[in-house]
């Protein structure tokens, strides 16, 4: 499906980006489910990119910690430090536990847990450094946002992004209003404008929706973090700006064809679409021609690791 078929449905508008993307460029991506749908895409067209190193996360807070914690250790370790006890596993002191004979870090993904101590707190400091250095190369910084329920633990007041399957009592489960989303993430923007001053952030919400909370509960969580995108484009005009996934999906791709079978995730055809439209107001052209020539190699890789798959 191309997106100037208009027949039987609505389009979002989708303006021309004053500053496209380059394919030379690098690309960050942080957040939910369609973040790491849409890293996928980026990877699989070989451009350079980083997608969720801690694993996918979905509210502004756990997002934020990701940030500030791989940037500022990013810049502990480039001081000099004598002894290699000194190195900035303090960092993680307070967010690395053991639990169920693994151990894990509350602010990244179970993908990211192991048996062993020494080797984990090593796998998790490399993985922040190498997230920092990233944002700092980055040109364009992609964050997903899904929610805006998030869990604390109780003992210290910590936001998680992930809760390893741990005893529901050791949380409270928060809903964060609009301030607290808008203070959250400007605060990530004015450490990003510091330590990665060329970084264009772009902020979308992801179309899917949380059963879990309820379908109101679901929307007035979508409307708060699009109040708050709304007001940091607003506030950070030269390097902040928001991509329309959500509208997109819910406003032009009516249908439940475009939902996998839960029928509420976007089906793989809404994903496409959706980068397709991205492709076509965010890219430069020579960017879009890339693609383009790219194309065959990019059929052919998927379909060796399918066959791959398939063997196994």
């Amino acid at each position: 499906m191309k997106a100037e078929e208009t027949c039987f449905r609505t389009i979002v508008d989708v303006p021309k980006w004053t500053i496209p993307m380059q394919k030379d460029q690098r690309f960050v991506l942080l957040g939910s489910c369609f973040a790491q749908n849409i890293g996928e895409l980026f990877q699989s067209y070989g451009l350079e990119t980083v997608c969720n190193p801690l694993g996918v996360t979905y509210n502004p807070e756990s997002i934020a910690i990701q940030v500030e914690q791989a940037l500022k250790d990013e810049k502990f370790k480039s001081s000099k430090v004598e002894k290699e006890e000194s190195l900035p596993f303090h960092l993680f002191n307070s967010s690395i536990f053991h639990f169920d004979g693994k151990w894990s870090c509350w602010w990244a993904s179970t993908l990211l847990s192991d048996t062993d101590e020494g080797r984990f707190r090593e796998t998790m400091q490399n993985t922040f450094s190498m997230l920092g250095k990233a944002l700092r190369e980055a040109d364009f910084l992609f964050v997903t946002l899904g929610t805006n329920v998030c869990y604390r633990l109780k003992e210290n007041g910590m936001t998680v992004a992930n809760c390893h399957k741990a005893p529901s009592k050791l949380f409270d489960e928060v809903t964060l209003d609009e301030e607290v989303c808008l203070k959250t993430l400007s605060g990530m923007m004015d450490l990003l404008a510091v330590e990665c001053p060329k970084l264009q952030v772009v902020f979308t919400v992801s179309p899917y929706r949380y059963k879990k909370y309820g379908f109101h509960g679901s929307q007035l969580a979508k409307a708060t973090l699009l109040l708050t995108v709304d007001r940091i484009c607003k506030l950070y005009p030269k390097n902040a700006r928001y991509f329309p996934a959500y509208e997109i999906l819910l406003d032009e791709l009516r249908d439940y064809r475009f939902y996998a079978n839960d029928m509420i995730h976007p089906a793989p055809a809404a994903v496409n679409y959706i980068w397709q439209r991205l492709v076509e107001s965010g890219m430069s052209k020579e960017m879009q021609q890339y693609l383009k020539e790219y194309e065959p190699i990019r059929k052919t890789k998927m379909h060796r690791i399918l066959c791959t798959t398939l063997s196994k």
